[in-house]
């Protein structure tokens, strides 16, 4: 079984493990869909790194890359990157679509933490 057990530390997903590591997940999980060519991406990765940390084990930030991984990308429909989708118990609860500063993504993930 491929658990997401690390806790303060970003997650790779892709199609093969997606369904494991963030349906089956019993904490939230936020994904963030990005690629290489991405500059937008790249500006939030740090973020994301900084949040994982400061969310510790109440979330899983996990990362997939949309060029490697189609399959995910096409079932949610992913039309632009970065794209970060926040799963709670296997089911899509929220989403948010381009780059935004820290302190937004802070709270918005927020609002999905376990207590």
């Amino acid at each position: 079984m491929l658990q997401a057990q690390a806790t303060g530390a970003v997650v790779t997903v892709t199609d093969d493990t997606f369904a494991e590591l963030v349906l089956a997940s019993d904490r939230p999980v936020v994904v963030d869909f990005w690629a290489e060519w991405c500059p937008p991406c790249r500006a939030i990765s740090k973020s994301l790194a900084e949040l994982a940390e400061e969310f510790g084990a109440r979330m899983v930030v996990a990362t997939l890359n949309s060029d490697e991984n189609p399959n995910t990308t096409r079932a949610y429909r992913i039309l632009s990157l970065p794209t970060l989708l926040v799963f709670r118990h296997g089911e899509l609860v929220d989403s948010t679509v381009g780059a935004r500063p820290k302190s937004h993504l802070r709270q918005a993930l927020s609002a999905h933490l376990e207590p």
